[in-house]
């Protein structure tokens, strides 16, 4: 005797894809961001009442004038450069946690320089001593932890999270040592500033970070040292099988990290703010290692990356102005959003969602003599379990 089962087929599946053209998975994150930006616009529409207000301050908050302009392609270089720093280490699955210390020590010794030298030897001179010793800087404070980790096997998060809190209770120490009016606050260093060029006060850095967007891509695509650290990182096993030293590769790369991020920290100081305070990198360090992670450590996608979250911030700046919330913090709520949908769309990058075209119920024949053996073997395996009585344990027969 046959008897049928109907079962449900579901409605639709989640497969992973076995690849995807990059124009279809750039397609699904510009998606993704616009959407982000529809979302920004309800929720901006909901507690102001300005829908399409959104818009128009999205556009003026950065593109505005000269000035919004300019100070928006100022946070994206710096953010980029941050960015950079960060990717070799992350590609080699080093979790660096800390850039924030290491731009911030790179920056202390900068302004360090700037205000005890001041005019006492030639302003080239000095920019010269303030570039390599904030290199130098750099690349000490991520050397530490590296060695570590190289050699002791330490908890990389967790040394580089600390290396930031020393670096800005350092920062407090220095500041109140040199602001001697007491305030705990240093004016601007007229000193070590960057020359303009052609009228601007930003075009240094901007060159000189595009150059390093450069070096980091090659160095990355191209160079020895970029598979290797890139095989680090796919299997330590791989690695020390083909013969590359682990160690070596940890400590050259955080090395090569830290030395850019000691540049942007001088770039911070002479190029951009002329004085330094605890708050100066202001959770770049932080915000870059999203940028490099949604990059996917391409340092030219890190280029668009940057600029589009300077962009969100900017706009929920002038948000709040505009339209007078009170709310400071909206300009990472925004940000906040961006990364949530662009993060999200990776999972469309990876898998797809597929329809059931035909849901209907699936019959499935099941014979009542299979169903007749299960029972009877069930009811077998029972049987030999033991018994207890009053006296001794007994078995029943088979």
């Amino acid at each position: 005797m046959i008897k049928t089962k109907k079962i449900k087929e579901p409605l639709f599946h989640i497969s992973k894809r076995s690849d995807i053209e990059p124009w279809k998975a750039w397609c699904i994150r510009i998606g993704s961001g616009l959407l982000a930006l529809l979302v920004g616009a309800i929720l901006t529409g909901a507690l102001t009442g300005h829908f399409f207000g959104f818009f128009e301050q999205l556009i003026k908050g950065s593109f505005g004038s000269v000035t919004r302009f300019e100070k928006l392609i100022k946070n994206t270089v710096i953010l980029l450069g941050i960015a950079l720093a960060l990717a070799p280490a992350f590609k080699m699955k080093f979790w660096n946690i800390g850039a924030e210390g290491q731009v911030l020590i790179g920056a202390l010794v900068t302004a360090g320089l700037m205000f005890n030298i001041k005019d006492s030897i030639p302003q080239p001179a000095l920019i010269i001593i303030m570039f390599a010793c904030s290199v130098m800087a750099g690349a000490i404070w991520a050397l530490i932890p590296a060695i570590f980790k190289a050699f002791f096997n330490t908890n990389e998060t967790l040394f580089t999270l600390m290396m930031n809190y020393i670096a800005i209770k350092l920062t407090a120490y220095f500041i109140n040592i040199w602001a001697t009016n007491g305030s705990g606050t240093m004016g601007i260093i007229p000193y070590g500033q960057l020359p303009k060029l052609f009228g601007s006060q930003y075009l240094i850095n901007i060159l000189v970070v595009i150059v390093l967007t450069v070096i980091v891509y090659m160095y990355l695509k191209y160079s020895k040292h970029g598979y290797e650290l890139s095989v680090v990182g796919e299997s330590l096993n791989t690695a020390k099988y083909v013969g590359i030293n682990v160690k070596k590769v940890i400590i050259r790369t955080m090395i090569f990290s830290g030395v850019i991020c000691g540049i942007v920290g001088f770039l911070l100081v002479s190029g951009d703010s002329y004085t330094i305070t605890q708050n100066l990198v202001n959770g770049r360090g932080f915000t870059a290692i999203l940028v490099a992670w949604l990059s996917q450590f391409n340092p030219l996608a890190m280029v668009l990356t940057s600029f589009l979250v300077c962009f969100l911030e900017q706009t929920g700046s002038q948000l709040v102005m505009a339209y007078n919330m009170g709310a400071d913090a909206y300009s990472s709520i925004l940000t906040g959003i961006f990364f949530l949908f662009i993060i999200g769309s990776t999972f469309f990058i990876n898998y797809k969602v597929v329809i059931n075209k035909k849901h209907k119920n699936i019959k499935v024949e099941e014979s009542a003599d299979e169903s007749k053996d299960e029972s009877l073997s069930t009811l077998e395996e029972s049987s030999k379990e033991e018994v207890v009585l009053d006296g001794p344990k007994t078995e029943v027969a088979e």
